[in-house]
């Protein structure tokens, strides 16, 4: 019997697939789907403290102040004492699914202050979240700003949160650190209980015939789980805290490589919303086929066996393999003649 259990911010799961933070949370019917289906987790989708700022001022207009509109119009606002904003509808949302589901449900907190993440972050702690994750979205786009500064960013956020909250804490970084070792200790020396590699930066692109920025989403691809590759395995080496891959993962191929590499869970949300919940089960039973077949016998077993520290050549991972990569590509017959 195959042992697909896994550790996740000191929660332990059945196996090492879980969905990350997107639209398919938002639904009970969809979260039961996908836990039917062998998710061993939930991360929810994001809860902006910005929107909910837009949300409280415009309530703060048209309902605290209703005394500003003349008296025929106040007679078609809302009762103030029932009105409900989009942080009451999160919590009950969150609520719904901890009496639902059986597995860990993981809350998704995406603030722009830190009085924000402190108080939004106790609230969900005790809404019922096992764990928040922490999604510091931020494009260092000020040339002011130093890289030292932006780090600082995320350690002072989180080292206000962790005083607040008892319950696991992992931040969803982006791939651009100058030095991702060192910033990674800088976040487990302040409290965080695990990293998520890696934060997807939604590129916007430019419409040659209004000249003007367009705004699109783009899914993810495989090929971007070869980034999440080789840093998973350069960091296994130096942190005990959780590694969490999330981008790329379409079938099991991509998620037994992020594991040997060193992760303890693999999220999964494009293939997801391709190809619905059947791909999750799909996968499951396509990790097991390929641990039969190798004579595996746990996922403990087979997890970091290929990491940095693991590996005969570690150069691997360094320029030697880059140098080696360039070197070995020839062009197809014919196209340089």
């Amino acid at each position: 019997m195959i042992d697909l259990s896994t550790d996740y911010l000191g929660l332990k799961l059945k196996n090492p697939l879980v969905p990350s933070s997107s639209p398919l949370s938002k639904q009970l019917d969809t979260a039961l789907r996908l836990e039917d289906a062998g998710a061993a987790a939930l991360v929810l989708h994001s809860l902006y403290e910005e929107e909910l700022i837009a949300e409280d001022a415009m309530a703060d207009r048209f309902l605290l102040h209703a005394e500003l509109h003349d008296g025929e119009s106040a007679g078609f606002l809302p009762d103030h004492g029932h009105y409900e904003g989009a942080l009451d509808r999160y919590l009950e949302h969150l609520r719904r699914l901890k009496a639902r589901l059986s597995i860990p449900v993981i809350a998704s907190l995406n603030g722009v202050t830190p009085s924000g993440w402190v108080d939004l972050g106790k609230e969900l702690q005790e809404a019922g979240a096992d764990a928040l994750e922490l999604n510091v979205y931020h494009v260092a786009a000020d040339p002011s700003e130093s890289g030292d500064a932006v780090e600082a960013r995320y350690v002072a956020l989180l080292a206000e949160l962790k005083r607040a909250v008892s319950v696991p804490v992992v931040m969803k970084l982006p791939p651009f650190f100058s030095s991702l070792p060192h910033f990674v200790k800088r976040l487990e020396a302040v409290g965080a209980d695990g990293v998520s590699l890696f934060n997807r930066f939604f590129q916007p692109d430019i419409d040659l015939d209004a000249l003007e920025m367009v705004e699109q989403l783009q899914l993810s691809s495989p090929e971007e789980a070869l980034l999440r590759i080789r840093w998973v395995a350069i960091l296994r080496a130096h942190t005990r805290m959780t590694l969490a891959a999330t981008g790329g993962v379409y079938g099991a191929g991509d998620a037994l490589k992020l594991l040997l590499a060193g992760a303890d869970v693999v999220h999964l949300a494009s293939a997801l919303l391709e190809h619905g919940p059947g791909r999750l089960s799909q996968i499951l039973d396509d990790m097991k086929t390929w641990m039969i077949e190798r004579e595996y016998e746990s996922v403990a077993q087979l997890k970091g066996s290929m990491c940095q520290t693991n590996l005969r050549d570690a150069s691997a991972l360094a320029r030697q393999s880059y140098i080696r990569v360039l070197d070995s590509f020839t062009p197809r017959a014919g196209v340089w003649r």
